[in-house]
């Protein structure tokens, strides 16, 4: 009663509220359709809708439902997904599907209902169990893509509402997050499966007793604070959860249902000012439609037209939108085969086949096995709930896998035009686009035939990406042989790839001569040649990677050959077919399974009181919004009167002078108010490094030239197009190796030095050189850079909500840009949706861009980057080149070690010198070398501006010490641990720049890691493993990690706060940090409960502003929050001072009481506090100096299995002992350390940023550039926070977590290296090798070097022109 009741509220509101919608746009166009859909429950009446408007759009800037965000605008992150509902009038039945909001026309709803993350709970109502164990298990830290993942959840849920494991799995794919590292989630969300044990990851599952209670150390220094006796596992309490209740969700609106029923055989039209909408409901009606607008797209997803329009502004006059024909939903079975409507998306052809499969001999289903088999792997959730079979197949992307199968298989595709119907085979031809093979422009695909499979034909497909899930495919393939009955004789054959051109490509002549052929090696060898042969790949095809991917030809029919011998084998066991045993283990591919996690840390103190939250592992203080889509981000800000929205000009020339800006025709383009440049800067432009806007000379593909300022967003993004510009081309300089040669650095070379580096090299057994190389890689923050300005009407004054680090800065740069006062501009940072270093330099020039365009018209300016152009626009970590000279001993001890390194800066110097000091000072990484020398050099290139990233320096200089080492242990035939250990830091010594470290914390991370990760069984079983599989390969791998906490400069370390008591005894707390996900306000509540012995409830943390605090540093060093919470502890016990006379006097009496006796006794009740920092310094004249505040010790061990036929690796397990002292929260602290291990994860196996050879940055969405998801966590993946350790220097004894998880991935890397090792030396390969970082599936592939590497043609470096560069 109560949700029919909420429905007619809305529907009378909605009928208001849209007419008020379209009073405000524009005169209607020709006569439209009302538009009528449903949203939480609410009707919407929408008369003038617009075809080319998205769900997205809508639902942010009309309904201002902000909880559905924008993450990339292509369907790639699912920060935007939404559920959609609709109702079927034939079946009778409702669907429930979550959906890409970005990429749904708004047109394609008519007769659904959408839910939103703020119908499916809220604060003010109730929330649901998905939004509270999320919360409440540290799902979400900066919440930007929490939305989205409780609407795949909740989608998820409301058709299967006890799931299995593999389907909330599944259910995540299309879904990324940059935070947490996707176990918290994956724990919160298990607890709606039945097969999850209900106290799954609360410690009291037997599964997480696995660690030591009360476990003592002699090692302990640190009586205070109090901890407990002993470790806790689990963080959340499952059992504290109440079940879902199914009476809080939405019912399908009854009058949706009569709408369908009253509609179906009604044409819908939407017109609008480009682009006319028309839905049919019958065939005949379709093909007419078709027959009059032959140019026009057929839409059911938009998951390719709409990636047209978003990529290549592409327009199309008339779409015709066929959903509503039941002709094209048909499902069938015939005598040979079934028959599936064009219109059935992938979900459900998924479940059709599911359904049939079981019903059917099994010879029968051999191609709907392989069809199943690529549907688990084909995008995320979302776009299979979008994406048609006949939009899929005749868009005929080259990556796209379905469709190499479909015509291995014989598939039939039955088209229709208005002069009749025919039917053509869906082969190689067709998906070549060949003239005679093709569909007219006339024709629609109504259906698709899929024939049985029979009883002598196989047919299997395969497919390489850089993520096993929801990613492109590097290359793809089916296959298809059929045998003469009760023979191995060939009588029949098919070929297909996809991925190696602008079409799946086909190999019609080897198959042709192969016809006839025994199925034997002779024949696989000749058919690995024909192959090679056939199938030509240019060394400059578009995606590089060229020789892997010819490998791949030949190793995926080798996998092909092997499947099929086994199936005759079965078939036929008394032939003599000879499937040798070495080649077993090339069968099979990996199967995902879901993450477990344990994570184990110290008890807080049995006595002390329950509210104060030190030491505990409290929830978010933002984890509830994130959840409910409550979170405001910069963006969320509601419209603001008269404001206008900046689209940026950027340089399409890497080094250029710049001849001449023509704006003319821009400004005459409708909406746009005006263009902003260089001229229209009243103070400075940028700074001493930096530019707002290009003048003289453009310096990077991407560099920033003007800005177009117009009413709506769409407006500006068109008239940018308009912006002309001539250019005079410059000397490029874009890798280091052009850096070297043209002498072209930031600044001198940094040096640190130990010992005697030269004489030492004279006494050693042995000498080793090598080089290093780590790639680049994108923060990828989830939410992307965005600057609402907003002048006010007197004394220059203005406010700025900006997504940022450093808002201090913004301040700073926006006063000297506009020649006013800093104390004229105020910035507000309420949180940020990551940022991970990207937000600290180039936002404050972004929002200063967006500044001047305010003050040049007057009015507010809203400045959001997409994510292409962020990408583009912005760059990321430094690629690193390094070159080695170590001599050691011949039992492995290490004497001396002499470095260059060098980093990629971009373009100008924003913040690559102080990461080029800490790659020097943190060279060495945990060993104890006694002659050392590092030297490096920042070099300045035409790329985008390298910046701060997560571990600032220290991940890529750490991975080369571990390199070097390796090299070592390989050099001797050591085991690498043993060398390792043996060089370690033991003791209390001296860093290469002087600085005392205690290193006997670093020993006792390393034993306990070798002890829970029972290392020496492991290896041994490694061992056995690696002796009975030829292709595949374990590896496993031990790394140390000494982490320098801090920066080298005691300023950079301050903070200030304050801290207001009211009279009715409520707390607000400001600070200098920004919450970026990290958990600093989280902290700074339970610093302030604890210093103020109140519960945290009586607090409020406010927004980041530059009004309350003044000059506060960047948030990021890894010490914000210890630093924050000096500031914040101080305030709070200037305050509990003054405070003490009253107490004393009424020790009884609540803490409302003694706020309203200090005030009538005139006490004040706000403080400031400060902190002034970690003294620290580095002299760079004499390489000396106390350059950290303390160093962080931890160690990883991670355990790997990798597919030497197509370089594929799945990460097993997966170990992390740190040493966080006493950790203030542990639930974060731990989030931060599997968060960072993810995005090393990334940057060391599969991140990669790809360049042309003009300098123009490929990768720029997450279509091409794949950060790790759901599938890549460890299947076993612990932590454990080393008890009984001591910080003085921090609060609380507490010690940063927040970057050091990073480096810690490299155990991946080196286990992965282990098992490349381990197939190499099968293949008699046993010198010393390196592995360059990212190692992809390339790299392992074409390391675990074979006869099919062998085969493959090469090309001479120099012969050709490559499609991307080697920055590095």
């Amino acid at each position: 009663l109560k949700q029919t009741w909420t429905c007619l509220v809305f529907e009378i509101f909605g009928q208001l509220s849209s007419c008020a919608f379209s009073c405000s746009r524009m005169a209607c166009r020709p006569a439209s359709d009302e538009l009528i859909f449903f949203v939480n429950g609410r009707k919407i009446i929408e008369r003038c809708a617009d075809p080319e408007e998205l769900l997205l759009n809508y639902l942010r800037k009309r309904l201002r439902l902000t909880g559905t965000k924008y993450g990339c605008g292509i369907g790639g992150c699912g920060a935007c997904t939404v559920m959609v509902s609709t109702y079927n009038p034939d079946s009778k039945k409702i669907r429930h599907f979550p959906a890409n909001s970005c990429l749904l026309p708004l047109c394609s709803l008519y007769g659904a209902a959408v839910t939103t993350v703020e119908g499916v709970g809220n604060t003010k109502t109730k929330l649901h169990p998905i939004q509270k164990r999320l919360a409440k298990c540290h799902g979400s830290q900066c919440g930007f893509c929490t939305p989205g993942m409780v609407m795949s959840m909740y989608s998820l849920l409301r058709n299967y509402p006890e799931p299995t494991m593999e389907q909330i799995s599944a259910a995540l794919d299309g879904n990324l997050c940059r935070c947490t590292g996707y176990r918290p989630i994956i724990d919160s969300f298990s607890a709606f499966s039945p097969e999850r044990c209900p106290l799954a990851g609360s410690g009291k599952c037997c599964l997480d007793q696995e660690g030591e209670k009360g476990k003592e150390r002699e090692e302990d220094l640190a009586p205070e604070p109090k901890r407990g006796d002993g470790m806790c596992s689990g963080l959340c309490q499952p059992e504290d959860f109440q079940p879902r209740d199914p009476t809080q969700d939405y019912i399908f609106p009854p009058e949706l249902m009569r709408i369908a029923e009253e509609t179906k055989q009604r044409t819908l039209v939407f017109n609008g000012e480009r682009t006319t909408w028309i839905s049919p409901v019958a065939l005949q009606e379709l093909l007419g439609l078709k027959a009059k607008y032959p140019k026009a797209p057929l839409v059911v997803g938009n998951t390719s037209i709409g990636l047209d329009v978003k990529k290549l502004d592409v327009c199309y006059p008339i779409i015709l939108y066929p959903p509503r024909v039941p002709d094209l939903h048909i499902v069938y079975r015939v005598q040979n085969g079934i028959v599936i409507g064009a219109a059935t998306n992938l979900a459900q052809l998924r479940d059709i086949l599911l359904n049939i499969v079981p019903e059917l001999p099994v010879e029968k289903t051999k191609i709907y096995h392989t069809l199943l088999k690529q549907l688990r792997t084909l995008a995320g959730e979302q776009i299979r709930n979008l994406a048609s079979l006949g939009g899929h197949i005749v868009s005929r992307g080259s990556p796209w896998h379905l469709n190499p199968v479909l015509a291995a298989g014989k598939a039939v595709l039955n088209l229709a035009s208005t002069d009749g119907t025919r039917q053509i085979p869906l082969n190689g031809e067709f998906l070549e686009r060949l003239p005679e093979a093709d569909l007219s422009p006339k024709e629609v695909i109504v259906s698709v035939f899929i024939p049985f499979s029979k009883k002598d034909e196989f047919v299997s497909a395969f497919r390489q990406a850089e993520r096993r899930k929801n990613a492109l495919s590097v290359i793809n393939s089916a296959m298809q042989v059929r045998f003469q009955p009760g023979t191995d004789v060939i009588e029949d054959l098919t070929i297909l790839y996809g991925g190696i051109g602008c079409t799946t490509v086909s190999a019609p002549a080897t198959s042709q001569k192969l016809r006839g052929r025994k199925w034997n090696e002779q024949m696989l060898d000749e058919a690995c040649r024909l192959i090679l042969e056939e199938i030509q790949l240019s060394p400059s095809a578009v995606g590089g990677k060229v020789e892997y991917r010819r490998t791949l030809l030949v190793s995926f029919f080798f996998r092909f050959y092997l499947e099929v011998l086994q199936a005759l084998k079965c078939m036929y066991p008394s032939k003599d077919l000879d499937l040798p045993k070495k080649n077993l283990s090339a069968l099979g591919e990996f199967h995902d399974s879901p993450p477990r996690g344990v994570q184990e840390y110290q008890e807080v103190d049995p006595q002390q009181p329950p509210q104060d939250p030190v030491g505990r592992p409290v929830m978010h203080e933002s984890g509830i919004k994130h959840a409910t889509g409550e979170a405001v981000y910069s963006d969320d800000i509601g419209p603001i009167d008269g404001q206008l929205y900046m689209a940026v000009v950027t340089s399409t020339q890497a080094h250029a002078k710049i001849l001449s800006i023509d704006t003319s025709e821009a400004l005459e383009a409708p909406g746009v108010v005006a263009v902003v440049t260089a001229a229209d800067i009243p103070g400075k432009n940028g700074d001493e490094n930096e530019k707002v806007f290009a003048e003289d000379e453009v310096i990077y593909i991407g560099h920033i030239i003007c800005g177009v300022v117009a009413e709506t967003y769409e407006l500006a993004k068109e008239a940018t197009q308009k912006v002309k510009i001539k250019y005079e081309d410059l000397e490029r300089i874009l890798t280091i190796q052009d850096a070297i040669q043209h002498n072209s650095y930031f600044e001198e070379e940094r040096k640190v030095e130990k010992g005697n580096v030269e004489k030492a090299f004279h006494t050693v057994d042995r000498i080793i050189e090598g080089e290093t190389r780590v790639g680049g890689q994108n923060h990828f923050y989830m939410e992307t850079n965005r600057s609402v300005v907003v002048p006010r009407k007197e004394d220059n004054e203005i406010d700025i909500y900006v997504s940022t680090q450093d808002a201090s800065n913004v301040q700073e740069l926006v006063a000297t840009t506009l020649d006013i006062q800093a104390n004229r501009i105020r910035c507000h940072t309420t949180r940020v949706g990551g940022a991970f270093g990207g937000k600290s330099v180039k936002t404050t020039f972004l929002a200063a861009a967006a500044a001047v365009a305010a003050h040049k018209t007057g009015c507010p300016v809203r400045f959001i980057l997409e994510r292409d152009k962020d990408m583009f626009i912005c760059g990321g970590r430094h690629p690193f080149w390094g070159k080695y000279k170590v001599g050691f001993m011949n039992d492995g001890k290490i004497e001396a070690v002499d470095l260059e390194y060098y980093i990629n800066g971009g373009c100008t110097k924003d913040d690559s010198v102080w990461v080029l000091e800490w790659v020097v000072l943190r060279s060495f990484n945990a060993y104890d070398i006694p002659n050392f020398r590092c030297r490096g050099h920042a070099c300045k290139t035409n790329l985008p501006s390298n910046t701060a990233f997560r571990g600032f320096g220290f991940p890529q200089t750490a991975l080369s010490a571990e390199m070097w080492v390796s090299a070592v242990a390989d050099t001797l035939g050591l085991p690498h641990e043993k060398v390792r250990e043996m060089n370690m830091l033991k003791t209390v010594t001296v860093t290469p720049f002087k600085q005392e470290v205690d290193g006997r914390y670093m020993v006792v991370c390393w034993k306990e890691c070798l002890e829970r990760s029972d290392y020496y069984n492991q290896r041994k079983a490694v061992e056995e493993f690696n002796q009975q599989n030829y292709w595949k390969k374990k590896g496993i791998a031990i790394v140390p990690m000494m982490f320098a906490v801090g920066c080298n400069q005691t300023y950079c370390h301050q903070a200030a706060a304050l801290v207001n008591i009211y009279i009715d005894g409520s707390v607000l707390v400001h600070c200098g940090g920004c919450e970026l996900g990290q958990g600093l306000y989280t902290k700074m509540l339970q610093v302030a409960s604890h210093e103020l012995k109140i519960p945290s409830s009586y607090i409020h943390i406010f927004e980041r502003s530059t009004v309350p605090i003044p000059n506060a540093v960047l948030t990021g060093g890894y010490v914000s929050s210890e630093v924050n919470g000096k500031a914040v502890q101080n305030a709070c016990q200037t305050l509990r001072k003054r405070l003490e006379p009253v107490i004393k006097e009424n020790p009884e009496g609540k803490w409302e009481d003694w706020i309203q006796k200090a005030f009538k006794e005139s006490i004040s009740l706000s403080a400031t506090g400060y902190f002034k920092g970690y003294p620290s310094n580095m002299d760079w004249k004499t390489g000396e100096g106390h350059a950290f505040p303390y160093f962080g010790f931890g160690v990883g061990c991670s355990k790997v299995e990798i597919d030497c036929l197509t370089g594929d690796h799945k990460n097993l397990q997966t170990d992390i002992v740190m040493d966080a002292c006493y950790s203030i929260n542990p639930g974060i602290d731990i989030g931060q350390i599997e968060g960072g291990f993810m995005q090393g994860l990334g940057l060391f196996t599969q991140e990669e940023i790809k360049f042309s050879p003009e300098g123009e940055q490929y990768t720029r969405g997450p279509d091409t550039y794949k950060i790790p998801g759901v599938c890549d966590v460890p299947e076993l993946f612990r932590i454990y926070l080393l008890p009984n350790t001591r910080n003085p220097i921090a609060i609380y004894s507490s010690k940063s977590m927040g970057d050091a998880g990073v480096f810690l991935a490299s155990s991946v890397f080196f286990a992965i290296k282990d098992a490349v090792a381990a197939a190499r030396k099968q293949r008699g390969l046993n010198g010393v090798f390196t592995l360059d970082s990212p190692l992809n599936v390339a790299r392992i592939r074409m390391a675990c070097a074979d006869h099919f590497t062998e085969m493959i043609p090469k090309d001479e470096p120099g012969t050709f022109k490559p499609w991307a560069i080697d920055i590095n």
